[in-house]
């Protein structure tokens, strides 16, 4: 318990509650609660120091200054670690400040709300409903808090039943197919966003996105017979979107540049860009004309050069003379053994 030091006052023929010495007359003499000290005997039980403030509490009998009460009696916070003076929560096994015991998903103060322990951890009822329906492999309503059994309707960034909202246009009450739409073009905050029907979302001539499926108020790309996000709009490779970017289209997908050519096109063996110009074709590989080199001298050939293939890569005559006689006659019967398999699994 917190108590100040009552007032100084001089007596006579009485004796310190510490010491059990007498005062002086007309003595300073301090006066806790009906207990009289010396002042120098007015001290704190574990660090002999007086109070500061005079502030000092009480248990068992004897005072304590304020620090060395928190260090002996106090209990400390599961989450903070700093002494709690007040009120203590006790759960999950610890001790928490109020504002410290909190929901690990959203972080509400659970002291006053309750609180569930789910896998060892401390939830909200919400979030643990929230957990326990995605579980499920099903949504929770943020209205009504409770399990969304068929499809949610989506709105501003969270999920619903569909029969908690009315359609904005004609007021009917609206299913999980209702559009979002932002009403006031140039602003982005989400409460400016408002629900509508099919029917009314289509006499407003606002494109649906091909990929998300949700209402288009800015940016348009039209590509592929259908209406895109700019962001939404991208390889079907390398998912990066084209952002303007040149793309190709093949059996109703959309390509970059470097993919398009990489899965149906020529990318040069050594540059591994896309071949512009002519191709060279050698070692069932592309070349661009100019990158097409002896791996040995890296002199430049080209088709009336006469070249030979050494671990899959063209050598030059010239360079390939000087290989070791035995190593071209290994060479030779190595090749000749390919094209007499090839010819035996594709015959004419």
């Amino acid at each position: 318990m917190e108590m100040n030091v009552s007032e100084m006052i001089n007596m006579e023929s009485i004796s310190c509650a510490r010491c059990e010495n007498g005062f002086e007359p007309r003595a300073k003499i301090v006066n806790s609660n009906g207990d009289l000290f010396h002042p120098q005997c007015f001290v704190c039980a574990q660090c002999f120091r007086s109070f500061p403030d005079g502030v000092f509490y009480e248990f068992e009998a004897r005072k304590y200054c304020e620090h060395c009460f928190h260090v002996l009696y106090a209990p400390c916070c599961g989450k903070c670690g700093e002494f709690i003076i007040g009120r203590v929560i006790k759960a999950m096994g610890a001790t928490w400040h109020p504002q410290c015991f909190t929901c690990e998903m959203c972080s509400k103060e659970l002291a006053d709300l309750g609180f569930t322990k789910n896998q060892g951890r401390a939830l909200c009822h919400d979030c643990n409903a929230k957990v326990k329906a995605q579980g499920a492999g099903k949504h929770m309503c943020q209205k009504c808090h409770s399990v969304i059994d068929g499809d949610p309707l989506r709105f501003r960034g969270e999920v619903y039943h569909p029969y908690h909202f009315n359609c904005a246009g004609c007021s009917t009450e609206l299913t999980s197919t209702a559009r979002e739409v932002r009403t006031r073009p140039g602003y982005t905050a989400n409460e400016l966003n408002e629900l509508y029907c099919l029917r009314c979302h289509d006499k407003m001539g606002i494109p649906i996105c091909g990929a998300c499926r949700r209402p288009i108020e800015e940016r348009v790309v039209t590509a592929l017979g259908k209406h895109w996000h700019v962001e939404h709009f991208v390889c079907a490779k390398c998912e990066k979107p084209f952002l303007g970017n040149r793309h190709y289209e093949r059996k109703g997908l959309a390509y970059c540049e470097t993919h398009y050519h990489q899965l149906f096109g020529n990318l040069c063996y050594v540059c591994n860009l896309v071949i512009q110009g002519d191709v060279f074709t050698a070692l069932n590989k592309a070349w661009c004309v100019n990158h097409f080199a002896c791996s040995s001298c890296d002199q430049k050939m080209t088709v009336k050069t006469k070249f030979y293939e050494v671990d899959l890569k063209p050598v030059c005559k010239k360079c390939y003379d000087k290989y070791p006689r035995e190593l071209r006659l290994r060479l030779k019967k190595y090749h000749e053994n390919e094209a007499a398999r090839d010819q035996i699994i594709s015959p004419k």
